[in-house]
């Protein structure tokens, strides 16, 4: 099967610069870095023993920050090597002043490509992130003995059926894994079917988060949007944004003041979503112009990374997307601990243990139609989160963090 798929991922090859450069047209590819994925790394590597840690894109890479921020503290770890797959995580991670830690862009997982990134950064310990799952890559490093860490992994049913087609393969790949840290007991037993042996359950590394003091300086944005009644809606995808303005263009009679914020996952269909809601007659703000707020602004469409923090402790009521289309929701996590009521639809396979948790403290609610969405925004417009909401959430967070620290910590 290694022979199958690494004939399939050689004519991937083949046609990859055909794809990078629709891709770099597109905005989705960095065209002065694009080369690390095959193999052609920016920095020089001096250094044995580097920590590396692996996450696909935005959501992976600031759920491991917290984990990098302690390892920058560590006398041990000489350097921490993070690689993602996708620019706007790139960008992302460029926002924090690491000392130790570089980013790199992750090759391709074809077998000499994966060869030669072994032994170009020599890392001591490898942890991936999620559901970044990689044949080759874990193969090469099962070779060299180096531990691999599946950090606040997650496997869907969905993922599981694909694996389990497969089962000799999948049983090769799967027991490579030194530790997984499985983020729910779904992915817990899935794992354990797929033939991983050393499997620990501790929770999602999601619910902890960090306030960033730079962030939390909104007073100009606070008093950019004086007097409004904020609706928040993040990480929305594809059609999500119309259905949002469809919400807003009903309800700015009923509630006086109204103000809708878009934060879209992808911020380079900003052309396609100033489109959408232009088709209904909505009055869209760019949040890269600067200056005051346009008179009768309907959306004020957030179009730059690393902003979300803001204008989450702006709202009062957020809704997540990635949970109206099949693509089974985004992490409500960080705006239900800045005090916002979560509203979700009804595909958050990702996310299922997360709302169960926010809608056991009765700060989250599902919908799947625009009248149930303007009813709950109207009612939560000025929710307030009670004390006891919050430090709960923190205290989960924390424990989880203190947790998986203490198992990763084991291999350094």
């Amino acid at each position: 099967m290694f022979i199958i798929y690494n004939f399939l991922l050689f004519l991937a090859l083949l046609f990859s610069p055909i794809i990078i450069f629709i891709r770099i047209f597109l905005g989705k590819e960095d065209q002065t870095r694009f080369l690390e994925k095959y193999g052609v790394f920016a920095k020089k590597n001096y250094v044995d023993g580097t920590i590396w840690i692996h996450g696909a894109s935005i959501g992976e890479i600031l759920s491991i920050i917290p984990i990098v921020k302690k390892f920058e503290k560590d006398k041990r770890i000489k350097r921490i090597l993070i690689t993602s797959s996708t620019t706007s995580s790139s960008q992302i991670f460029s926002k924090f002043k690491f000392k130790k830690t570089i980013h790199q862009f992750y090759p391709f997982d074809l077998n000499i490509l994966t060869k030669y990134f072994i032994s170009y950064w020599r890392p001591k310990l490898a942890i991936f992130v999620d559901s970044e799952i990689w044949p080759n890559m874990y193969n090469n490093l099962d070779k060299k003995k180096i531990p691999l860490v599946l950090l606040n992994a997650r496997i869907t049913k969905k993922s599981f059926n694909r694996w389990k087609f497969f089962p000799t393969f999948s049983n090769r790949i799967f027991k490579k894994i030194t530790l997984a840290l499985p983020q729910n007991l779904e992915s817990k037993k899935y794992l354990y079917l797929l033939g991983t042996k050393n499997i620990k359950h501790i929770g999602n590394l999601k619910f902890f988060g960090e306030t960033d003091k730079e962030k939390s300086n909104i007073s100009i944005l606070r008093k950019k949007f004086t007097k409004k009644n904020i609706f928040c809606a993040a990480s929305t995808h594809q059609n999500e944004e119309l259905f949002i303005g469809k919400v807003h263009k009903e309800l700015k009679s009923e509630i006086k003041n109204l103000i809708t914020i878009i934060i879209p996952r992808h911020i380079n269909r900003k052309k396609e979503i100033l489109d959408e809601l232009k088709s209904i007659n909505i009055k869209t703000q760019l949040h890269s112009k600067s200056g005051n707020l346009e008179k009768n602004t309907d959306i004020y469409l957030v179009d730059s990374y690393g902003e979300a923090t803001k204008f989450y402790s702006l709202s009062k009521v957020v809704f997540l997307g990635g949970s109206l289309i099949p693509h089974g929701g985004q992490n409500p996590l960080e705006p239900a601990r800045l005090g916002n009521y979560i509203l979700y639809g009804p595909n958050i396979e990702n996310f299922k243990e997360v709302y169960e948790t926010l809608n056991r403290l009765n700060v989250a609610s599902k919908l799947n139609s625009i009248a149930k969405m303007k009813s709950l925004v109207r009612q939560k417009i000025n929710f307030s989160q009670s004390n006891n909401v919050n430090k709960r959430l923190k205290y989960i967070g924390y424990n989880i963090l203190k947790q998986n620290l203490l198992e990763l910590n084991k291999f350094i």
